[in-house]
């Protein structure tokens, strides 16, 4: 078993989750403490900047290049917050720009930006990252990679099963009785919601649902929104944070109140992943929802209204819903080590199961032992 810290800083721009797992990749030995440190406000409105501008800014851009040792200072700072030694971190870094081209080998794009040498010389530990690159080059969605994550942790859990992540994107995992994985975008989630709230009250989210509940779903809106062909594309398919910013200001989500702009954004994230159900071999059993979006009512609720299984947060179950996307990067660090696949075709159409990351120490590249 490895020793692992696994960080992730998703697409709602918050900031960075790390947490400490015993794994050799297959299994979990231990699941050990986690945290959060938030970016400040001053890093959020520059990564926020930096994806409006991904698509044309060049590698050596210099403020591209101060985010980006900014992002691996604070990630430097959760691992040394937890206090606690590792084999390795998995370092998925910040993602800036997500393009990939499924089924068109080396067309595609994903971009996540981190310095994992500086990383590693800073903790004194040994890092996994660029966890994407190979499975989109290869024609992959590079999109979602926890679903074999899910897999491990919903071992003993009855099946059918789907697995809802609301970050900035939602993504749901399906886990099937007999192990078959079928994963995939559902759609925008806290992302255009946290867009709106700073928007319209200088808040970076909408705290406890409160903007959303107030008001009520415009109709005409939604129904625009809903009739996106994104929704209706069969899976491997996965989704730029900013994929769906045209769509929302077609529809005319930018002539609502706060408040209704609020609620239609909700109805439509929940309706969005009540759609993705038509991709499911078979229905599924019931719902277990993790990520920032479980902690709103207004999401919840509007799931709970859409879709016709149970639909509870993963601490149900014994879940840490705030540390399972970093507990999977921990996970999918010791696959790299151990050259172990970390797509497959059911969770990005990658064409075969795919190994995929790369390993580097204080002084550069490294090769397992």
């Amino acid at each position: 078993m490895l020793r692992t810290i696994g960080l992730m800083s998703g697409t709602s721009l918050d900031g960075v989750d790390a947490a400490w797992v015993e794994t050799d990749g297959e299994r979990i030995g231990r699941l050990g403490p986690s945290l959060t440190l938030p970016y400040e406000p001053a890093l959020r409105r520059d990564l926020r900047r930096l994806l409006d501008m991904a698509g044309d800014v060049p590698a050596d851009d210099p403020f591209l290049l101060d985010c980006e040792a900014r992002i691996t200072e604070r990630h430097a700072e959760a691992v040394l917050k937890l206090g606690l030694q590792a084999d390795l971190i998995g370092f998925h870094g910040q993602t800036i720009l997500h393009r990939p081209r499924a089924g068109r080998p080396g067309e595609g794009r994903t971009w996540q930006i981190g310095d994992a040498t500086a990383l590693a010389r800073r903790t004194g530990m040994a890092v996994a990252h660029d966890f994407r690159s190979a499975d989109v080059a290869a024609g992959g969605q590079g999109a979602p990679l926890v679903p074999v994550f899910h897999a491990v942790l919903a071992a003993d859990l009855p099946k059918p099963l789907a697995i809802l992540n609301l970050g900035g994107v939602g993504n749901v995992t399906w886990i099937g009785e007999d192990g078959r994985l079928v994963a995939f975008d559902t759609g925008p989630a806290n992302g255009p919601l946290d867009d709106w709230a700073r928007r319209s009250t200088g808040e970076d989210y909408d705290r406890d649902g409160r903007l959303a509940l107030s008001g009520q779903p415009d109709g005409a809106v939604l129904g625009r929104l809903l009739a996106h062909p994104y929704l209706t594309a069969p899976p491997p398919k996965s989704l730029d944070r900013l994929d769906f910013d045209r769509a929302l200001r077609e529809a005319g989500a930018g002539e609502l109140s706060p408040a209704d702009g609020a609620a239609t954004l909700a109805t439509f994230c929940a309706c969005a992943v009540a759609a993705a159900e038509r991709h499911f071999p078979v229905p599924t059993k019931q719902w277990l929802v993790a990520g920032g979006g479980r902690r709103n009512p207004a999401l919840m609720r509007a799931l709970a209204g859409v879709l016709p299984e149970l639909v509870r947060p993963v601490e149900v179950v014994g879940w840490d819903g705030d540390a399972l996307e970093a507990q999977a990067f921990g996970v999918l660090a010791a696959r790299v080590w151990q050259g172990l696949p970390l797509t497959f075709p059911g969770t990005t159409g990658a064409p075969q199961p795919l190994r995929g990351g790369q390993l580097t120490g204080a002084n550069g590249p490294l090769v397992p032992a």
